[in-house]
């Protein structure tokens, strides 16, 4: 049936691959680089899952306040956590849809540092356009 060199062969071909597999493993994970851009990714991936935050309707009081509240504590957290510009996103978000915004920023001035919230008010215009194109709200209906 088959032959001790071809079985022979197969087994050296396997063991050739694992060991490559291990060798270029350990190459892999000891460049200097590695856990940096490890984390980058994961990074990117969270924020890429978390910017997709869905947008409430509008109509429904309770599910917008839940909405806000959501999104100071996602951006409290982040911020936190050292990730400011997912931070700063979600706390634009949430100044999006919040009833009162001036008074929301006075807070915020107040307890976030000076180039976090310099970096909130940027992002505030692109985020508030974006939030009124995905719910279909006209500028001269927001108040």
């Amino acid at each position: 049936m088959i032959s001790k060199a071809a079985v022979g062969i197969a087994v050296g071909l396997a063991g050739f691959f694992v060991g490559y597999c291990f060798y270029f493993d350990q190459k892999r994970r000891s460049d200097p680089d590695f856990k940096a851009k490890l984390r980058e990714r994961r990074r990117a991936k969270k924020l890429a899952q978390k910017s997709g935050s869905q947008i409430p309707d509008f109509k429904n009081h309770d599910v917008v306040q839940r909405f806000f509240l959501q999104e100071v504590q996602l951006g409290e957290e982040m911020l936190a956590a050292g990730d400011f510009d997912g931070g700063v996103d979600h706390l634009a978000n949430a100044v999006a849809v919040c009833g009162q915004p001036n008074q929301l920023l006075q807070v915020l001035q107040k307890t976030l540092p000076p180039q976090v919230f310099h970096l909130l008010l940027q992002r505030l215009p692109s985020v508030t356009q974006k939030i009124l194109s995905q719910t279909g709200m006209a500028e001269e209906d927001v108040e």
